[in-house]
């Protein structure tokens, strides 16, 4: 069994495929754990506006998936978190994925400014987007607010899944000018169960206390990987919940991809078919699903 630096250098060096092999041996043995596909239903382009990360460009961060073995990536676009200007943002966002086969843009939404509406349809009509991402607690909403059960049901109206950013920074490392706090889930269970058809994920959530133990009832709520703790969290996560409500996600460029590649594979008690249903086979539901 390889630990984890061994496992670290292997997703450096050799890609994704290695870095789930438990040994070379192994792989050579079989070749099902090498051939997963992935796909991380968590990435952001362009530039964090606070400080320059090592893959905020975005050919950088498409070779370096394109070396770790991951097929295909949800980008969302930091500029939608501070620009007012959302459509043209998430112009932007479309310009740059189109280049790339990876890359499926999920355009941002912010119910706080004039003609969110336009902004919504512009990401369903003119972009064909799978789904949208929001980012309430930057934008100064809550989710009792009437808004964003609108929203939901427009966007579950388009065939449309919802992404919530649950947090982007730590609290602790944020600019002294701008402290965000963590989005407030409480009201998120009873919105989505009154929005028929609603798929929410929510992204950079850590899954414990009292908001995940309500979440978790709620079937139409997934859960990403990004923030999920310890060698183990990953697997107790999957056991937590119905198996096709954990997708995988990275939070990249903010965290390094490998990390999550590697949290996921690390503990040693998810099968083959455990794995590719973490790493893309929910994420392939969700997004059919969905109608698109």
């Amino acid at each position: 069994m390889m630990n984890r630096r061994d496992v670290l250098n292997l997703a450096v060096a050799a890609g994704a495929s290695a870095a789930i092999c438990r040994s070379s041996a192994a792989a050579d043995e079989d070749s099902s754990a090498a051939n997963l596909r992935i796909v991380d239903t968590n990435v952001s382009l362009f530039h964090w506006p606070f400080r320059r990360l090592p893959l905020d460009e975005v050919e950088l961060l498409v070779a370096k998936y394109r070396t770790l073995g991951i097929n295909q990536a949800w980008a969302g676009t930091f500029e939608g978190v501070l620009h007012r200007d959302v459509a043209s943002a998430n112009q932007r966002l479309t310009d740059a994925c189109v280049k790339y086969a990876e890359l499926v843009p999920i355009g941002s939404v912010n119910p706080e400014l004039p003609g969110w509406k336009e902004d919504l349809r512009g990401c369903h009509q003119k972009h064909s987007m799978p789904g949208i991402r929001l980012h309430p607690n930057y934008h100064g909403y809550t989710l009792d607010d009437p808004r964003f059960t609108q929203l939901l049901e427009l966007a579950t109206k388009a065939g449309l899944f919802v992404q919530i950013a649950a947090t982007l920074e730590d609290t602790r490392t944020q600019h002294p000018q701008l402290q965000v706090p963590d989005v407030d889930l409480a009201p998120l269970a009873d919105v989505v169960k009154r929005v028929l058809g609603a798929r929410v994920q929510l992204l950079n959530f850590r899954p414990r206390g009292a908001a995940f133990e309500q979440l978790a009832k709620t079937t139409d709520v997934m859960f990403d990987t990004a923030r999920v703790d310890g060698t183990d969290g990953i697997p107790k996560l999957v056991e937590a919940l119905p198996n096709d409500r954990v997708l995988f996600g990275t939070h990249a460029p903010f965290l390094i991809p490998e990390a999550a590649l590697i949290r996921v594979y690390e503990s040693g008690r998810l099968d083959d078919s455990a794995l590719q249903t973490v790493y893309a086979s929910n994420a392939d539901s969700m997004f059919w699903k969905n109608g698109i």
